[in-house]
């Protein structure tokens, strides 16, 4: 490492050749860090980084690919709600007897739901139904629910209308008589879809 000779002018730029320097006269203050040679520009700083094209990409193709399952999953669901399951009844006259003895006798809501056409299938309501029933053999001294034959009224196709009278009895010989009417649909087999 070589030092510049002892009472020379110091700090002179590089490739230029020293002015010596008269005496009695001073030099100007030097300025705050190094000053660049002539003809080049100034130092700066380089920018914030480029994000690279790869990340960007994989980004779009990750959420095309989450939108794609969450709509097939969605089309999914739509598509196999109303799925019927089981097998349903052999005519519209079992239908309609399997239905009520589910409400009625068994007092089972989700057997009940099993027989009723899925564009119908309320399991709350069918829920509320069967809640009220089982309020009545609370209340009432060993209340009995039966029914008459049901009986097909019309029938087209694979629509059916179906009627009966259920009764209440208690032990107290109170009665209770409601006529219902049932629409019954074919699809896998014969289910309530209406009882009015």
């Amino acid at each position: 490492m070589t030092q510049p000779p002892s009472g020379g002018p110091v700090g002179s730029p590089a490739g230029q050749p020293e002015l010596p320097t008269p005496p009695g006269a001073t030099l100007p203050p030097a300025a705050p860090g190094p000053v660049p040679p002539a003809g080049y520009p100034p130092y700066q700083q380089p920018g914030p980084p480029r994000k690279k094209r790869g990340v960007l990409i994989a980004s779009i193709a990750l959420a095309v690919i989450l939108l794609l399952c969450a709509g097939g999953g969605v089309v999914a669901f739509l598509t196999l709600r109303d799925a019927e399951s089981g097998t349903g009844a052999n005519e519209p006259v079992a239908a309609v007897e399997e239905f009520l003895t589910a409400v009625y006798q068994d007092r089972d809501a989700d057997r009940a739901a099993t027989l009723v056409c899925s564009s119908a299938r309320d399991d709350k309501k069918i829920a509320a139904k069967v809640a009220e029933v089982e309020k009545y053999v609370s209340t009432h001294q060993n209340p009995r629910f039966r029914w008459s034959s049901p009986r097909v009224d019309s029938q087209a196709g694979e629509r059916a209308t179906v009627t009966t009278k259920v009764t209440m009895t208690t032990a107290d010989e109170k009665i209770a008589e409601q006529d219902l009417r049932f629409t019954v649909v074919k699809k896998t087999g014969w289910r309530v879809c209406e009882v009015a």
